[in-house]
Protein backbone atom coordinates (compact mmCIF):
# COMPACT_ATOMS: atom_id res chain seq x y z
CA UNK A 1 0.00 0.00 0.00
CA UNK A 2 1.23 3.39 -0.59
CA UNK A 3 0.11 6.84 0.80
CA UNK A 4 -1.55 7.61 -2.35
CA UNK A 5 -4.27 4.78 -2.06
CA UNK A 6 -5.42 6.21 0.95
CA UNK A 7 -7.08 9.22 -0.88
CA UNK A 8 -4.58 11.90 0.69
CA UNK A 9 -5.07 15.78 -0.61
CA UNK A 10 -2.31 16.74 -3.37
CA UNK A 11 -0.98 18.93 -0.34
CA UNK A 12 -0.41 16.41 1.96
CA UNK A 13 1.25 13.68 -1.04
CA UNK A 14 3.71 16.91 -2.24
CA UNK A 15 4.50 17.27 1.51
CA UNK A 16 4.93 13.58 1.97
CA UNK A 17 7.45 13.26 -1.40
CA UNK A 18 9.54 15.88 -0.19
CA UNK A 19 9.83 13.64 3.28
CA UNK A 20 10.65 10.81 0.40
CA UNK A 21 7.64 8.96 2.29
CA UNK A 22 5.46 7.09 0.40
CA UNK A 23 4.62 3.83 2.63
CA UNK A 24 2.23 3.81 5.74
CA UNK A 25 3.17 1.69 8.60
CA UNK A 26 0.92 -0.59 10.00
CA UNK A 27 -0.73 1.87 12.39
CA UNK A 28 -0.89 4.28 9.92
CA UNK A 29 -2.75 2.21 7.13
CA UNK A 30 -5.28 0.79 9.77
CA UNK A 31 -5.94 3.96 11.64
CA UNK A 32 -6.54 6.28 8.35
CA UNK A 33 -10.35 5.16 7.43
CA UNK A 34 -11.07 4.48 11.46
CA UNK A 35 -9.97 8.49 12.25
CA UNK A 36 -11.97 10.05 8.78
CA UNK A 37 -15.24 8.44 10.02
CA UNK A 38 -15.28 10.36 13.10
CA UNK A 39 -15.18 7.70 15.49
CA UNK A 40 -12.89 7.73 18.33
CA UNK A 41 -10.17 5.71 18.22
CA UNK A 42 -7.61 4.10 20.53
CA UNK A 43 -4.51 3.05 18.39
CA UNK A 44 -2.24 0.46 20.42
CA UNK A 45 1.63 0.41 18.82
CA UNK A 46 4.93 0.46 20.26
CA UNK A 47 7.42 3.65 20.26
CA UNK A 48 8.98 3.68 16.48
CA UNK A 49 6.12 2.73 14.44
CA UNK A 50 4.82 6.00 13.19
CA UNK A 51 1.88 7.16 15.70
CA UNK A 52 2.46 10.39 15.15
CA UNK A 53 1.60 10.04 11.36
CA UNK A 54 -0.43 8.23 12.16
CA UNK A 55 -3.30 10.84 13.68
CA UNK A 56 -1.67 14.06 11.83
CA UNK A 57 -2.67 12.68 7.91
CA UNK A 58 -6.42 12.00 8.59
CA UNK A 59 -6.57 15.29 10.73
CA UNK A 60 -5.25 16.96 8.34
CA UNK A 61 -7.15 15.68 6.04
CA UNK A 62 -10.24 16.81 7.80
CA UNK A 63 -8.93 20.10 8.50
CA UNK A 64 -10.81 22.83 6.67
CA UNK A 65 -9.97 26.45 7.08
CA UNK A 66 -11.63 29.23 8.91
CA UNK A 67 -11.30 32.40 10.13
CA UNK A 68 -11.57 31.77 13.31
CA UNK A 69 -8.52 32.62 15.86
CA UNK A 70 -9.37 29.47 17.85
CA UNK A 71 -7.80 25.86 17.29
CA UNK A 72 -9.93 22.85 15.76
CA UNK A 73 -7.33 20.60 16.69
CA UNK A 74 -5.88 19.87 20.55
CA UNK A 75 -2.92 17.41 20.74
CA UNK A 76 -1.61 16.90 24.15
CA UNK A 77 1.78 15.17 24.94
CA UNK A 78 3.36 14.23 28.09
CA UNK A 79 7.18 16.10 27.23
CA UNK A 80 8.15 19.54 25.96
CA UNK A 81 10.20 17.28 23.25
CA UNK A 82 7.71 15.52 22.24
CA UNK A 83 5.81 18.99 21.77
CA UNK A 84 8.60 20.01 19.83
CA UNK A 85 8.42 16.86 18.01
CA UNK A 86 5.15 16.79 16.76
CA UNK A 87 5.19 20.89 15.89
CA UNK A 88 7.75 19.88 13.49
CA UNK A 89 5.89 16.86 12.36
CA UNK A 90 2.86 19.23 11.39
CA UNK A 91 4.96 21.54 9.84
CA UNK A 92 6.25 19.62 7.96
CA UNK A 93 3.38 18.03 6.76
CA UNK A 94 1.56 21.48 5.52
CA UNK A 95 4.20 22.87 3.56
CA UNK A 96 1.79 23.65 1.12
CA UNK A 97 -1.02 24.17 3.69
CA UNK A 98 -1.88 27.49 5.29
CA UNK A 99 -2.37 25.43 8.90
CA UNK A 100 -1.22 27.58 11.86
CA UNK A 101 0.34 25.28 14.76
CA UNK A 102 1.85 26.54 18.50
CA UNK A 103 3.51 24.77 21.25
CA UNK A 104 3.39 25.09 24.47
CA UNK A 105 4.77 24.00 27.53
CA UNK A 106 6.08 24.39 31.39
CA UNK A 107 9.22 25.13 32.34
CA UNK A 108 9.67 28.49 30.01
CA UNK A 109 7.73 31.65 30.02
CA UNK A 110 3.98 31.20 29.63
CA UNK A 111 3.58 34.95 28.61
CA UNK A 112 5.63 34.27 25.61
CA UNK A 113 3.18 31.76 24.46
CA UNK A 114 0.28 33.01 25.80
CA UNK A 115 0.91 35.92 22.79
CA UNK A 116 1.66 33.32 20.05
CA UNK A 117 -1.78 31.68 20.90
CA UNK A 118 -3.42 35.13 21.15
CA UNK A 119 -2.33 35.69 16.94
CA UNK A 120 -4.70 32.96 16.35
CA UNK A 121 -3.85 29.10 15.20
CA UNK A 122 -5.45 26.47 13.91
CA UNK A 123 -3.97 23.51 16.01
CA UNK A 124 -2.63 23.86 19.51
CA UNK A 125 0.23 21.15 20.83
CA UNK A 126 0.77 21.37 24.59
CA UNK A 127 1.69 19.37 27.70
CA UNK A 128 -1.22 19.50 30.00
CA UNK A 129 -0.07 21.20 32.88
CA UNK A 130 0.43 23.91 30.57
CA UNK A 131 -2.38 23.46 28.88
CA UNK A 132 -4.86 24.06 32.01
CA UNK A 133 -2.73 27.09 32.63
CA UNK A 134 -3.45 29.04 29.32
CA UNK A 135 -7.12 28.12 29.54
CA UNK A 136 -7.84 29.49 32.64
CA UNK A 137 -6.42 32.91 31.92
CA UNK A 138 -8.91 33.08 28.93
CA UNK A 139 -6.54 33.54 26.32
CA UNK A 140 -7.16 30.45 24.37
CA UNK A 141 -11.55 29.89 23.32
CA UNK A 142 -12.23 25.89 23.23
CA UNK A 143 -14.98 26.07 21.87
CA UNK A 144 -14.01 25.34 18.19
CA UNK A 145 -12.29 22.38 19.18
CA UNK A 146 -13.41 19.30 16.95
CA UNK A 147 -10.63 16.35 17.59
CA UNK A 148 -8.33 16.21 20.75
CA UNK A 149 -5.89 13.66 20.49
CA UNK A 150 -3.32 12.63 23.81
CA UNK A 151 -0.54 10.74 22.99
CA UNK A 152 1.26 8.22 24.46
CA UNK A 153 -1.35 8.31 27.23
CA UNK A 154 0.81 5.45 29.09
CA UNK A 155 3.68 7.39 29.52
CA UNK A 156 1.17 10.61 31.07
CA UNK A 157 0.22 8.21 33.80
CA UNK A 158 3.97 7.59 34.59
CA UNK A 159 4.68 11.16 34.78
CA UNK A 160 1.68 12.24 37.12
CA UNK A 161 -0.42 14.05 34.77
CA UNK A 162 -3.42 12.05 35.79
CA UNK A 163 -4.98 15.01 37.90
CA UNK A 164 -4.35 17.66 34.40
CA UNK A 165 -5.84 15.05 32.21
CA UNK A 166 -9.22 15.40 34.15
CA UNK A 167 -8.89 19.11 34.42
CA UNK A 168 -8.50 19.47 30.70
CA UNK A 169 -11.93 17.26 29.73
CA UNK A 170 -13.59 19.73 32.05
CA UNK A 171 -12.92 23.15 29.82
CA UNK A 172 -13.72 20.64 26.29
CA UNK A 173 -16.68 21.14 24.53
CA UNK A 174 -19.21 18.22 24.73
CA UNK A 175 -19.07 17.31 21.26
CA UNK A 176 -15.70 16.36 19.68
CA UNK A 177 -13.95 13.31 18.22
CA UNK A 178 -11.26 11.19 20.61
CA UNK A 179 -7.80 9.68 19.38
CA UNK A 180 -5.97 8.23 21.93
CA UNK A 181 -2.73 6.55 21.63
CA UNK A 182 -0.72 4.31 23.53
CA UNK A 183 2.21 1.76 23.88
CA UNK A 184 0.58 -0.01 26.04
CA UNK A 185 -3.07 -1.05 27.25
CA UNK A 186 -2.92 -1.49 30.93
CA UNK A 187 -6.28 -0.86 33.54
CA UNK A 188 -5.15 2.24 34.41
CA UNK A 189 -4.47 3.64 31.08
CA UNK A 190 -8.02 2.22 30.19
CA UNK A 191 -9.48 3.61 33.14
CA UNK A 192 -8.21 7.31 31.79
CA UNK A 193 -9.82 6.75 28.22
CA UNK A 194 -13.24 5.83 29.60
CA UNK A 195 -12.64 9.21 31.14
CA UNK A 196 -12.55 10.78 27.79
CA UNK A 197 -14.75 8.41 26.10
CA UNK A 198 -16.80 5.27 26.49
CA UNK A 199 -17.66 4.50 22.97
CA UNK A 200 -14.28 3.57 20.67
CA UNK A 201 -12.34 1.72 17.97
CA UNK A 202 -9.72 0.01 19.08
CA UNK A 203 -6.70 -0.66 16.93
CA UNK A 204 -3.57 -2.55 17.97
CA UNK A 205 -0.37 -2.41 15.06
CA UNK A 206 1.64 -5.14 17.53
CA UNK A 207 1.19 -6.51 21.07
CA UNK A 208 2.25 -4.51 23.63
CA UNK A 209 5.46 -6.86 24.57
CA UNK A 210 6.45 -8.01 21.02
CA UNK A 211 10.32 -7.14 20.03
CA UNK A 212 10.87 -5.22 16.99
CA UNK A 213 12.22 -7.50 14.10
CA UNK A 214 14.75 -5.20 12.96
CA UNK A 215 16.31 -5.49 16.23
CA UNK A 216 19.24 -7.84 17.41
CA UNK A 217 19.33 -8.21 21.57
CA UNK A 218 22.63 -9.55 23.18
CA UNK A 219 23.69 -9.30 26.78
CA UNK A 220 26.74 -9.01 28.97
CA UNK A 221 27.12 -10.44 32.22
CA UNK A 222 28.40 -7.76 34.15
CA UNK A 223 28.65 -7.43 37.73
CA UNK A 224 28.75 -2.97 38.92
CA UNK A 225 29.31 0.38 37.67
CA UNK A 226 32.93 0.11 36.89
CA UNK A 227 32.83 -2.91 35.04
CA UNK A 228 29.65 -1.51 33.07
CA UNK A 229 31.93 1.54 32.45
CA UNK A 230 35.16 -0.76 31.29
CA UNK A 231 32.63 -2.48 29.08
CA UNK A 232 31.03 0.23 26.80
CA UNK A 233 34.41 1.61 26.87
CA UNK A 234 35.95 -1.32 25.08
CA UNK A 235 32.85 -1.61 22.79
CA UNK A 236 32.70 2.04 21.21
CA UNK A 237 36.96 1.26 21.07
CA UNK A 238 36.44 -2.11 18.97
CA UNK A 239 32.89 -1.73 17.45
CA UNK A 240 33.17 0.73 14.16
CA UNK A 241 29.21 0.66 13.76
CA UNK A 242 28.43 2.24 17.13
CA UNK A 243 27.87 5.49 15.36
CA UNK A 244 24.95 6.75 16.92
CA UNK A 245 24.67 5.62 20.26
CA UNK A 246 21.94 5.78 22.87
CA UNK A 247 22.79 5.13 26.52
CA UNK A 248 19.88 4.62 29.21
CA UNK A 249 20.84 4.61 32.51
CA UNK A 250 17.97 4.04 35.61
CA UNK A 251 18.16 7.24 36.92
CA UNK A 252 19.45 10.62 37.20
CA UNK A 253 21.88 10.18 39.52
CA UNK A 254 23.65 7.58 37.48
CA UNK A 255 23.29 9.33 34.44
CA UNK A 256 25.12 11.81 36.18
CA UNK A 257 28.02 9.55 37.22
CA UNK A 258 28.07 7.61 34.00
CA UNK A 259 28.23 11.27 32.12
CA UNK A 260 30.64 12.54 34.68
CA UNK A 261 32.87 9.27 34.51
CA UNK A 262 33.02 9.38 30.47
CA UNK A 263 33.23 13.19 29.65
CA UNK A 264 36.56 13.87 31.05
CA UNK A 265 38.13 11.18 28.92
CA UNK A 266 35.87 11.64 25.86
CA UNK A 267 35.01 15.38 25.87
CA UNK A 268 33.36 15.86 22.67
CA UNK A 269 32.07 12.33 22.03
CA UNK A 270 29.12 12.32 24.93
CA UNK A 271 26.21 14.40 26.41
CA UNK A 272 23.67 13.91 28.91
CA UNK A 273 19.81 14.70 29.01
CA UNK A 274 17.51 14.50 31.70
CA UNK A 275 14.25 15.76 33.01
CA UNK A 276 16.19 18.39 35.88
CA UNK A 277 17.92 19.60 32.49
CA UNK A 278 17.04 22.91 31.17
CA UNK A 279 14.93 23.83 28.26
CA UNK A 280 17.63 24.78 26.19
CA UNK A 281 20.11 22.21 27.53
CA UNK A 282 17.95 19.32 26.52
CA UNK A 283 16.78 20.78 22.72
CA UNK A 284 20.87 21.68 22.48
CA UNK A 285 22.14 18.26 23.51
CA UNK A 286 19.23 16.53 21.38
CA UNK A 287 20.84 18.34 18.48
CA UNK A 288 24.02 17.95 18.76
CA UNK A 289 23.26 14.32 19.01
CA UNK A 290 21.20 14.49 16.02
CA UNK A 291 24.01 16.20 13.51
CA UNK A 292 26.66 13.89 15.07
CA UNK A 293 28.31 16.08 16.76
CA UNK A 294 28.17 13.94 19.79
CA UNK A 295 28.35 10.26 19.56
CA UNK A 296 26.77 8.83 22.46
CA UNK A 297 23.73 10.45 24.26
CA UNK A 298 23.18 9.21 28.20
CA UNK A 299 19.35 9.57 28.78
CA UNK A 300 17.17 8.11 31.74
CA UNK A 301 13.66 6.41 30.86
CA UNK A 302 11.41 9.77 31.63
CA UNK A 303 12.58 11.14 27.98
CA UNK A 304 12.74 8.20 26.29
CA UNK A 305 9.20 8.43 24.11
CA UNK A 306 10.06 11.87 23.63
CA UNK A 307 13.53 11.54 21.95
CA UNK A 308 12.90 11.54 17.77
CA UNK A 309 16.52 11.06 16.37
CA UNK A 310 17.11 9.24 13.17
CA UNK A 311 19.61 6.36 12.83
CA UNK A 312 20.18 5.69 16.51
CA UNK A 313 22.60 2.20 15.58
CA UNK A 314 22.89 1.22 18.91
CA UNK A 315 20.70 1.47 22.38
CA UNK A 316 22.75 0.49 25.33
CA UNK A 317 20.75 -0.48 28.55
CA UNK A 318 23.49 0.43 30.72
CA UNK A 319 20.89 -0.76 33.10
CA UNK A 320 18.16 -2.84 32.86
CA UNK A 321 14.82 -1.17 33.49
CA UNK A 322 12.92 -2.43 36.21
CA UNK A 323 9.70 -2.59 33.85
CA UNK A 324 9.88 -4.99 31.36
CA UNK A 325 7.26 -2.74 29.02
CA UNK A 326 10.20 0.26 29.04
CA UNK A 327 12.65 -1.99 27.93
CA UNK A 328 10.18 -2.49 24.84
CA UNK A 329 10.71 1.34 24.70
CA UNK A 330 14.18 1.90 25.22
CA UNK A 331 15.18 -0.35 22.31
CA UNK A 332 12.28 1.10 20.03
CA UNK A 333 14.55 3.82 19.52
CA UNK A 334 16.66 1.72 16.88
CA UNK A 335 15.58 -0.05 14.00
CA UNK A 336 13.16 2.49 12.46
CA UNK A 337 12.13 3.02 9.29
CA UNK A 338 13.41 -0.29 7.79
CA UNK A 339 16.72 0.18 9.00
CA UNK A 340 18.42 -2.28 11.74
CA UNK A 341 19.56 -1.69 14.91
CA UNK A 342 21.19 -3.32 17.95
CA UNK A 343 19.99 -3.33 21.37
CA UNK A 344 22.72 -3.96 24.10
CA UNK A 345 22.01 -5.05 27.61
CA UNK A 346 24.52 -4.61 30.82
CA UNK A 347 23.32 -7.18 33.17
CA UNK A 348 24.00 -7.36 36.62
CA UNK A 349 23.33 -9.84 39.71
CA UNK A 350 20.34 -7.80 40.55
CA UNK A 351 19.26 -7.31 36.87
CA UNK A 352 18.52 -11.07 36.51
CA UNK A 353 15.10 -10.80 37.74
CA UNK A 354 14.30 -8.03 35.30
CA UNK A 355 16.02 -9.90 32.57
CA UNK A 356 13.23 -13.04 33.30
CA UNK A 357 10.26 -10.84 33.11
CA UNK A 358 11.12 -9.13 29.70
CA UNK A 359 11.77 -12.02 28.26
CA UNK A 360 8.63 -13.47 29.51
CA UNK A 361 6.91 -10.45 27.89
CA UNK A 362 8.67 -11.03 24.75
CA UNK A 363 8.67 -14.72 24.49
CA UNK A 364 11.96 -14.61 23.69
CA UNK A 365 15.71 -14.96 24.76
CA UNK A 366 17.93 -12.31 24.86
CA UNK A 367 21.13 -13.36 23.66
CA UNK A 368 24.31 -13.45 26.40
CA UNK A 369 27.82 -12.63 24.84
CA UNK A 370 30.95 -13.23 26.00
CA UNK A 371 32.71 -10.60 27.45
CA UNK A 372 35.65 -8.39 24.83
CA UNK A 373 38.76 -9.82 25.87
CA UNK A 374 40.55 -7.00 28.08
CA UNK A 375 37.64 -5.77 29.66
CA UNK A 376 38.72 -4.99 33.41
CA UNK A 377 36.11 -6.37 36.07
CA UNK A 378 36.28 -4.59 39.38
CA UNK A 379 34.86 -5.65 42.65
CA UNK A 380 35.31 -1.87 43.36
CA UNK A 381 31.68 -0.24 44.07
CA UNK A 382 30.88 3.57 43.57
CA UNK A 383 28.43 5.42 46.62
CA UNK A 384 25.61 4.95 44.41
CA UNK A 385 26.02 1.12 44.98
CA UNK A 386 26.35 0.59 48.26
CA UNK A 387 23.41 -0.15 50.37
CA UNK A 388 22.44 1.80 53.44
CA UNK A 389 24.17 0.07 56.76
CA UNK A 390 21.93 -0.13 59.14
CA UNK A 391 22.87 -0.49 62.91
CA UNK A 392 22.19 -3.65 64.70
CA UNK A 393 18.32 -3.57 66.74
CA UNK A 394 19.07 -3.87 70.07
CA UNK A 395 16.60 -4.16 73.15
CA UNK A 396 18.95 -2.85 75.91
CA UNK A 397 17.72 0.57 77.01
CA UNK A 398 20.50 2.97 78.67
CA UNK A 399 18.39 4.60 82.10
CA UNK A 400 19.39 8.20 82.59
CA UNK A 401 21.19 9.25 85.52
CA UNK A 402 19.56 11.70 87.91
CA UNK A 403 20.58 15.37 87.37
CA UNK A 404 19.77 16.94 90.09
CA UNK A 405 17.21 20.04 90.75
CA UNK A 406 16.77 22.14 87.63
CA UNK A 407 18.17 25.26 89.29
CA UNK A 408 20.45 26.52 91.89
CA UNK A 409 20.14 26.51 95.89
CA UNK A 410 18.35 29.98 96.52
CA UNK A 411 20.05 32.75 99.09
CA UNK A 412 18.69 32.43 102.67
CA UNK A 413 17.68 36.35 101.94
CA UNK A 414 15.17 35.01 99.24
CA UNK A 415 14.06 31.98 101.23
CA UNK A 416 10.31 32.73 101.80
CA UNK A 417 9.32 31.27 105.18
CA UNK A 418 5.70 30.50 105.85
CA UNK A 419 5.56 32.03 109.85
CA UNK A 420 1.68 32.72 110.34
CA UNK A 421 0.35 31.15 113.72
CA UNK A 422 -2.93 29.95 113.85
CA UNK A 423 -5.65 31.37 116.11
CA UNK A 424 -5.87 28.06 118.02
CA UNK A 425 -2.00 28.02 118.51
CA UNK A 426 -2.13 31.40 119.67
CA UNK A 427 -4.48 31.62 121.97
CA UNK A 428 -2.92 27.65 123.69
CA UNK A 429 0.41 29.82 124.05
CA UNK A 430 -1.13 32.67 125.37
CA UNK A 431 -3.53 30.76 128.70
CA UNK A 432 -1.74 27.70 128.65
CA UNK A 433 -4.86 25.65 126.79
CA UNK A 434 -7.15 25.53 123.64
CA UNK A 435 -9.32 28.82 123.93
CA UNK A 436 -12.66 28.92 121.36
CA UNK A 437 -14.87 31.46 119.95
CA UNK A 438 -17.67 30.50 121.64
CA UNK A 439 -18.43 27.78 119.09
CA UNK A 440 -22.28 26.70 118.70
CA UNK A 441 -23.35 23.48 120.12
Amino acid sequence: MLFTDLNLNKSLINALNDLEIYEPTTIQAKSFSTIMSGKDVVGISQTGTGKTFAFLLPLLKLWKFTKSPNPQILIVVPTRELVAQVVDAVNNLTKYMTVQTVGVYGGTNMRTQLIAVEAGLDILVGTPGRLVDIIRTGSLKTKNLKRIVIDEVDEMLNLGFRTQLRNLIDFLPKKRQHLMFSATMTEDVELVINEFTNYYTKIEAAPSGAPLENISQIGYLIPNFKSKVNLLVKLLEVDETMNKVLVFAKTKKLAEALYETLASDFPDKFGIIHSSKSQNNRFNTVESFQNGSIKCLIATDIIARGLDVSSVTHVINFDLPDNAEKYIHRIGRTGRSENKGVAISFISEEDKQYQEAIEDLMNLKISIHDLPENVEITDELISLEKSTVHLPFTNKVKIAEPTGPAFHEKLAKNKKVNNKIRHEELMKIKYGKPKSRGKKR
